[in-house]
């Protein structure tokens, strides 16, 4: 994994995307990286329709929920246009709704919700006992040890940039076809520097959590995203931020699939910080269906 002498990193990529150009009033243009791929990932979407609300918010309200529909593909090689419809502002509570919209149609709908901090009831969930991320086989190891006969789709995946480090506590589901407990935990990190900048955090944790929660509704049928045999995408997202994170260091995300059916699959997600504590909660209902010619 290399990239040009004193060009950007992954997550100098990553934050320029994130980074909006304001062209009118509540409207905004968001471009995607030229990374290859055929379309546009789903959490680059909801990363920049978190921003574009974001800068529509006043400065001591954060976000603490949303709730996305994802309707058409997006086309990587042409801009996406946000447009902010503002629903409510509240003495508390704002709420914004983002419609991205390319070649004329919406392709992705986000409704946020902010909220002014407010001391109150605190309680969260235990984080699972798992190993930790320094135990674990990075990505180098991972492809010096595995790669070489990996199937091509698991092979570039791995073998990209990115802006997020994942660590999957198993490599089991990667490469096997045994059928598993629809769980996993995965350890993830920013590549490089966040901002320390609460807009930019929530906006990194929206596009990291999209990562890997497709695959995990698939370990009970012993297969995964690569199987070519497949056609997944993801249909919706909510998320609800609990406390803020710098995002300095790894977060644990664990997940479970409670239902899988009618060629749709359900995911949950919580997020903790190394030592704990719960940052945020996700859940996801993706396709994952067999081909019509398979």
């Amino acid at each position: 994994m290399t990239r040009e002498t004193n060009g950007p990193s992954a997550m100098e990529r990553l934050l320029a995307t994130l980074d909006l150009e304001p062209i009118e009033v509540d409207i905004f243009r968001g471009r995607s990286p030229q990374a290859g791929w055929q379309r546009v990932f789903g959490g680059q979407v909801i990363g920049q329709a978190l921003m574009a609300a974001q800068r529509t918010i006043e400065a001591e309200r954060f976000v603490h929920s949303l709730h996305a529909y994802f309707m058409r593909p997006g086309d990587p090689s042409v801009p996406i246009i946000y447009q902010v419809e503002r629903i409510r502002d509240g003495s508390s509570f704002n709420t914004r709704r983002v419609v991205a919209i390319q070649h004329g149609k919406a392709i992705f709908a986000l409704s946020a919700s902010f909220q002014v901090e407010e001391a109150g009831f605190d309680h969260q969930i235990a984080m699972p006992e798992v190993a930790m991320p320094e135990e674990l086989l990075g990505e180098q190891q991972i492809k010096e040890q595995y790669l070489a006969h990996a199937p091509d789709a698991i092979r570039k995946y791995w073998e990209r940039e990115r802006p997020i480090e994942i660590r999957p506590v198993s490599l089991t589901h990667y490469f096997s076809d045994r059928k598993l407990d629809p769980r996993q935990d995965v350890w993830v990190r920013a590549t490089g520097p966040v901002p320390d900048d609460r807009l930019y955090q929530a906006a990194v944790l929206a596009y990291l959590s999209d990562m890997t929660l497709l695959d995990t509704s698939l370990y009970a049928h012993g297969t995964s995203i690569f199987d070519q045999s497949l056609q997944v995408a993801s249909l919706d997202h909510s998320m609800w931020f609990h406390r803020p994170c710098k995002l300095d260091d790894w977060l644990l995300y664990t997940q479970d699939s409670p239902s899988a059916s009618g060629a749709r699959g359900l995911t949950r997600g919580s997020l903790f910080t190394r030592t704990g504590v719960l940052i945020a909660s996700v859940a996801q209902e993706g396709l994952i269906r067999k081909k019509a010619n398979e």
